[in-house]
């Protein structure tokens, strides 16, 4: 594994957590709308009798526990790789790998941050990618 694949595991991490996120809102939202009722006459024995608000609160409890673990995951992480990190020499480096792998900023923002040009900024990170040692 590269030192950029290493370092890109958390961002790709956190877009799962932020997408198991979005779909927890959008089943809590279901779970506070109404449905229409029925009154035709219809039988059904194997139908479930609880509402149909339930499903959707359990599948959120589901997924809440799932997110848990990711959330725990994505910690360890980042944690690892801001050990990595922190055993560079450069403080420019150091500095670049955090805003970039950690905290998931742009290569703009980085370079308004640091306070230099966009070509600086890769130029630090191509150094940066060269100097880091990802652990075993």
């Amino acid at each position: 594994m590269t030192a950029k694949e290493y370092l890109g595991q958390a961002y790709r991490l956190n877009e799962l957590v932020n997408s198991h996120l979005a779909e927890i809102d959008e089943l809590r939202s279901l779970s506070c709308s109404l449905s229409g009722s029925n009154f035709g006459e219809r039988v059904d024995h194997t139908r479930s009798t609880d509402p149909p608000f339930v499903r959707c609160i359990t599948k959120i409890v589901d997924m809440e526990k799932e997110l848990g673990i990711e959330i725990d995951r994505l910690i360890a992480l980042k944690g690892e790789i801001n050990s990595a990190i922190k055993s560079m020499s450069s403080p420019d480096e150091r500095m670049l790998l955090r805003y970039r792998y950690v905290n998931n900023y742009s290569w703009s923002k980085i370079g308004i941050l640091m306070n230099v040009s966009n070509r600086t900024v890769h130029r630090i990170h191509s150094s940066a990618l060269k100097n880091f040692s990802a652990p075993k």
